[in-house]
């Protein structure tokens, strides 16, 4: 007979890298929110595509944002970890 496979237990997830991605997609949002009042890139007369353009171009500026992101962003991402992993290192 063969001895039954033991799998070792799952370890949690890391709070901080949990905390680390939750920081980086509020500043994506608030990039991507701020890209869209800017007014960029939108089209006017025959060659606007309207409300399908509209719609559309929020998915748009979330990947513009996120790559902003990923690329450095401007630091709220990092201002928004370190005032939120205070409450992880206080043990609470």
């Amino acid at each position: 007979m063969t001895e039954p496979i033991r799998l070792a237990p799952a370890c949690p997830p890391d709070p901080r890298a949990q905390l680390r991605k939750k920081a980086e997609e509020l500043e994506a949002a608030f990039l991507s929110e701020m890209l869209g009042h800017t007014g960029l890139g939108a089209l006017s007369g025959s060659f606007g595509g309207g409300l399908g353009e509209e719609q559309f171009a929020s998915f748009l500026r979330g990947e513009q944002a996120s790559g902003m992101v990923r690329a450095g962003g401007i630091g709220l991402a990092e201002q928004f970890y370190r005032s939120l992993s205070k409450g992880l290192h206080d043990g609470g």
